[in-house]
């Protein structure tokens, strides 16, 4: 992964050399607790070792124990589903991957009634064991299984904790299970079980992927011009220390669009916290280059455009072609039409004077995916060391978790209390 931070200087709000300098005289300080986190194996900081501590031989033990199946279906939530289908819809695969993790009742009747059940693998993830969602759609998927007489015993496997709801389902009914790594929020995940079975399932070479996150750990140091991963992390918190407090990741290759989504809870949720963090905006290039970009470039400046791309990739030939106007297509490839308009909308952010951060990979690949995850979680890690905020943690989201278990009577949460003091001004139609 290499980061060009050319675009983020002079710009409104922008960095100058100097700024950068100050700002590096910290990332020293930052990657010696990061450094130290990670040798104690602390809370959350444990996560930025996965690359080590993962055994690829301990998911193979479990997916080679089934078939290759035509389809594998994820049930969980958040950072329990979205590693995972980072990779699954990066790469090319015959064996589909789907994903549970919203309760949406159409949606999920709409998917059961598609999916091969008896070549289908489903794959349970949910650290607690305990969230709502995940266990419900479960169930649904168990009873769907049964009613079409396919022993959902023999097409499931868990990840899960020590304890839990789902710890003891498989215990009870004999079913493969991994472990969910200790000290490691969800949302940091993806270079584990969590995020590796799907991929291992489908096929692909999970030891690449943590290969790949090996050389982000390797790039790893304590000034942000000698790592891509800080440079990117500090450099998002120093502009959204002046005012960037949107992050729009925008990657120009739509194997890379659920990584967008990835990136978002990862910020989202790691970052948001006192009054601070930066939102995340998800975008896709070319795609929003006709719609989202206008605000980018010419809304408020409070916006910074992360630009992601392979450096090699696929091409098609454009035909030859005699209409007039579109003669200067002919003889070129998709590939270097996306390429141009790549530039393009990195020059046109610039002239505006919008700060815009080219983010390279070299090709959507195993260990390209591992590197580009890695690198986005230890630049996260260092945001929050530079923002002084608590990155492992999310009380918001547990606070609405508790709210909905009590409303469904899953227990006495006051949380739950609180949602019969919302305040209503509704307006009927006549």
């Amino acid at each position: 992964m290499d980061v060009d931070l050319g675009n983020t200087m002079e710009t409104t709000p922008g960095l100058t050399d100097e700024t950068l300098d100050r700002i590096d005289d910290r990332v020293t300080a930052a990657h010696e607790r990061i450094e130290a986190g990670m040798e104690s194996d602390e809370f959350g900081y444990a996560a930025l070792t996965l690359p080590e501590t993962t055994d690829p031989e301990a998911i193979r033990a479990v997916t080679d124990r089934f078939d290759r199946p035509a389809a594998v279906l994820t049930v969980g939530i958040g950072g329990s589903a979205l590693g995972a289908a980072t990779i699954a819809n990066a790469l090319e695969s015959d064996v589909d991957a789907y994903f549970l993790d919203n309760v949406d009742p159409d949606a999920v009747d709409a998917l059961l009634a598609d999916l091969p059940l008896s070549e289908t693998v489903v794959n349970v993830v949910s650290k607690s064991g305990t969230t709502a969602e995940t266990l419900a759609n479960f169930l649904v998927v168990r009873e769907a299984m049964t009613e079409a007489g396919v022993d959902w015993t023999e097409r499931t496997v868990v990840t899960t904790g020590e304890e839990g709801n789902l710890r003891s389902l498989a215990d009870e009914h004999d079913l493969p299970a991994l472990d969910v790594p200790d000290g490691v929020p969800g949302r940091f995940t993806a270079l584990s079980t969590v995020g590796l079975t799907v991929p291992a399932l489908q096929g692909h070479d999970i030891e690449a992927v943590l290969a790949g996150g090996r050389d982000g750990m390797d790039a790893l140091s304590g000034s942000l011009y000698e790592s891509p991963a800080y440079a990117y992390g500090a450099t998002t918190y120093a502009l959204a220390e002046r005012g960037a407090l949107t992050n729009a990741v925008m990657p120009y290759v739509e194997s890379l669009e659920t990584f967008a989504e990835w990136f978002a809870q990862l910020w989202a949720e790691s970052l948001g916290k006192d009054g601070l963090g930066q939102t995340p905006a998800r975008a896709l290039g070319a795609t929003d280059q006709h719609s989202q970009l206008q605000l980018y470039r010419a809304g408020p400046p409070d916006k910074v455009v992360s630009l992601v791309r392979p450096t090699e990739r696929a091409e098609t030939a454009i035909p030859e072609t005699d209409l007039d106007g579109l003669a200067y297509l002919g003889g070129s490839s998709l590939g270097e039409l996306l390429d141009a308009e790549f530039e393009a909308t990195e020059a046109s952010l610039a002239a505006a004077d919008v700060p815009n951060l080219r983010v390279e990979i070299d090709r959507v690949d195993e260990r390209s995916l591992g590197e580009l995850l890695y690198g986005m979680e230890a630049a996260c890690v260092l945001y929050g060391e530079l923002a002084g905020v608590s990155t492992f943690t999310q009380p918001a989201v547990e606070w609405g978790k508790k709210a909905a278990r009590g409303l469904l009577g899953g227990g006495d949460f006051p949380e739950a209390d609180a949602v019969a003091d919302k305040r209503e001004l509704r307006i009927e139609r006549s």
